[in-house]
């Protein structure tokens, strides 16, 4: 094998880079996970986590992945037979509803094409034709990782409030929390659902649950079976800074510093990171001649840009090139859209350089791929880039927080 100079570009939309101040953290020996240090290693972390899930309530940190956190999610707020109402934005909308299918929940899958999120109007019609009640959850994915389509959460809160419905709201965060602005408490979110390895700059590892008062009242009466998921014990342990198994000691340890690192920057100033490098993406796709899979600018997300590739031409064909050619992983295309779509990841610990290159990257391997494009579109990023750092232009979208 030919040793590939240079970094490798993981441009992918999780797992992201790890910084080099995380990786360091967590080479720090490993402590008793019942001792006073880690102890108040724990309250500190949970405490932190408030700040970035934007939530007074409690938040779970689980050794697992987001699906993990998804299944905790469903398993500890409802029951057999429950109906849940989700939305098809994309392949893990459809991976948590087969999910929920087979914890024995009874799914109304609202039907999409891939390229918009959640209709705020048909969840308002949907629940107000539920006169008795039957829906006990609405499940939305925030940012659908395999679209770039991120939905308005502050939209769906306020359709589910017109329509007068007791159903909870649980939300995935998994490839927006700590990159895209969210607001689980102004929003009026029940469940949470987040991981460690997207926005929080960390390896894959944990799952989170952020949890309101509505659904912890709600866990007291449901009946789908849970163990290793159940809210109770994890909440009693970690009251004294403990959990009821071995914790993922030297993760908990790099999440500090993630916790760290996004308070030194701020979080407001995180979003406009990732906003200013979404915008400087679309701007290079829009140069290029190539079509964005998202249709509504309302719905782009920050964290990652979904590319349609010219019909007769396959995606992953050209994201080998780029991988052999430039060592750089660009996100496949999913379920539908596979050999359709390739995605740029933008998330996570990313600057203007890094991302500068990764367009360089994409720009040079449409071309040795034979990709139908016109020239430019990293000319038209670094433009945009230039406005924003002069201050001509912040690369903020307009948030649903203050629309």
């Amino acid at each position: 094998m030919t040793y590939p100079s240079g970094r490798h570009f993981l441009q992918i939309p999780g797992p992201t880079n790890v910084p080099e101040r995380i990786l360091r953290a967590m080479a720090a020996p490993t402590i008793d996970h019942r001792g006073a240090d880690f102890a108040r290693l724990v309250r500190a972390l949970l405490d932190g986590l408030k700040a970035v899930f934007k939530t007074a309530g409690p938040v779970l940190i689980y050794p697992s992945s987001g699906t993990g956190a998804w299944e905790a999610a469903l398993s500890n707020t409802l029951s057999p037979g429950d109906r849940v109402m989700m939305f098809e934005t994309g392949h893990f909308a459809t991976l948590w509803r087969d999910m929920a299918s087979r914890l024995g929940l009874d799914v109304a899958m609202v039907s999409g094409d891939w390229r918009s999120g959640v209709n705020a109007e048909v969840v308002e019609s949907r629940l107000a034709e539920d006169r008795d009640h039957a829906i006990k959850a609405v499940a939305v994915v925030h940012n659908e990782t395999s679209t770039g389509v991120t939905s308005r959460i502050g939209e769906v809160r306020r359709a589910i409030d017109r329509a007068g419905h007791p159903a909870l709201l649980l939300v995935d965060t998994i490839s927006s929390l700590a990159s895209i602005d969210y607001r689980m408490d102004e929003w009026g979110v029940d469940v949470t659902v987040g991981c460690s390895q997207k926005g929080l700059m960390l390896p894959p590892g944990l799952g989170f649950n952020a949890v309101s008062e509505k659904a912890l009242a709600a866990s007291e009466g449901a009946r789908l079976a849970r163990s290793y998921w159940d809210w109770r014990p994890m909440l009693e342990n970690n009251a004294a800074g403990f959990f009821p198994y071995t914790p993922a000691t030297n993760l908990l340890y790099g999440l500090r510093e993630a916790l760290r690192m996004l308070d030194e920057e701020g979080l407001d100033n995180v979003f406009a990171r990732h906003d200013r490098h979404a915008e400087a993406t679309r701007r290079a796709v829009r140069a290029w001649g190539l079509e964005l899979l998202c249709v509504n600018p309302a719905e782009y997300s920050s964290s990652l840009t979904a590319i349609l590739m010219p019909e007769g031409h396959d995606a992953d064909a050209f994201r080998g090139v780029v991988l052999e050619r430039f060592n750089m992983s660009l996100g496949t295309g999913l379920g539908r859209v596979k050999g359709r779509v390739f995605r740029i990841g933008h998330l996570g610990d990313l600057n203007d350089l890094s991302l500068a290159g990764t367009l360089s990257g994409v720009e040079m391997g449409l071309a040795l791929a034979g990709v139908p494009h016109q020239a430019g579109g990293v000319s038209a990023a670094l433009s945009y880039l230039a406005e924003a750092r002069s201050g001509q232009s912040d690369g903020r979208r307009v948030s649903e927080g203050s629309a």
